[in-house]
């Protein structure tokens, strides 16, 4: 009875939260997956499994060579998962077919890019809510900018900066920042504007310069814009430097695992590498928020 209690409890509140919902919808897609890969190997395997023998292919063989291809159109689950855990727990982190290895690499390039792109973009939003020149003028420009895709900006900015003898890591960063800029720059900009004419006035009563209401009005009052706009701002970033080692054929990181899986067919290497940038992602948006509610916390702002 004492057991059964906090057993009931716990069921309770799974039901009640956002864990059951959470749940039910990864089962579902877990299923839907499954489906999907016994139904896109099916020909391929089946055709195999009819040449290897005399055409006559049990229905229980057909369905596990769906389900264990080696070249699967669509890999099964479980075959991913058993691909993150040779390429994590099986080698060293500091091995090329480390998993490890090739996230580093390209959470380096999404830091940078990151760190330059939110720079950039809180100083944009500074000047255009600061200049009606710059806002009138600029503004337009920073949303025309995301108008171009940026698989056609990328090949362009790693030859140009490959052309001046820049490679590396800077050229991709430049193309994480390039996606990353934007939203801090809109969300900041709005931020900035959120305070109420009252409190404007007020400061302007107390003959406050332009830089004092930005450091005691403006930017407390940006800092839940800011920080929901660099949660977009950094899953694009790492976009960017994804999309920046592609073009360059690299060796190294995220892109190059997506390459190599590619060249050689082997579906289940890409979607590794997917799942990695997925977690990485999560990780980094998690981060950010952790940060937010400390800043948050300290500083007093209405979250």
């Amino acid at each position: 009875m004492g057991y059964h209690g906090p057993v009931r409890r716990l069921g309770r509140r799974i039901a009640g939260g956002r864990t059951f919902p959470v749940l039910t919808v990864c089962l579902v897609i877990l299923i839907l997956w499954y489906v999907g890969a016994i139904f896109l190997n099916w020909q391929t395997e089946g055709d195999r499994l009819a040449r290897m023998g005399d055409g006559v292919v049990p229905f229980g063989d057909h369905l596990a060579a769906t389900l264990s291809a080696q070249r699967a159109v669509l890999p099964a689950p479980h075959q991913i998962a058993a691909e993150i855990w040779k390429t994590t727990a099986t080698v060293s982190p500091l091995s090329r077919r480390s998993l490890f290895y090739h996230a580093w690499v390209t959470l380096s390039s999404t830091l940078l890019g990151f760190a330059i792109g939110t720079g950039l973009g809180i100083l944009l939003a500074i000047g255009i809510v600061h200049s009606k020149t710059l806002d009138k003028s600029l503004m337009p420009w920073v949303i025309t900018s995301q108008t171009i895709p940026i698989l056609a900006v990328a090949p362009m900015v790693i030859v140009v900066l490959a052309a001046v003898n820049v490679t590396g890591l800077l050229p991709k960063a430049i193309i994480s920042m390039y996606l990353s800029f934007f939203p801090v720059t809109v969300g900041m900009v709005k931020g900035l504007r959120s305070p109420d004419a009252m409190h404007l006035d007020l400061m302007h009563t107390y003959s406050a310069s332009k830089s004092q209401i930005l450091a005691k009005l403006r930017l407390p009052a940006s800092l839940p814009f800011l920080f929901t706009s660099m949660k977009v701002a950094v899953a694009a970033a790492l976009v960017g430097a994804i999309v920046g080692e592609l073009p360059t054929g690299a060796v190294a990181g995220l892109g190059a695992r997506l390459l190599a899986g590619s060249y050689y067919g082997q579906t289940a290497i890409i979607w590794a590498a997917l799942v990695a940038a997925s977690i990485m992602a999560g990780l980094l948006v998690g981060l950010v928020g952790l940060a937010e509610r400390a800043v948050l916390k300290r500083t007093g702002a209405r979250p």
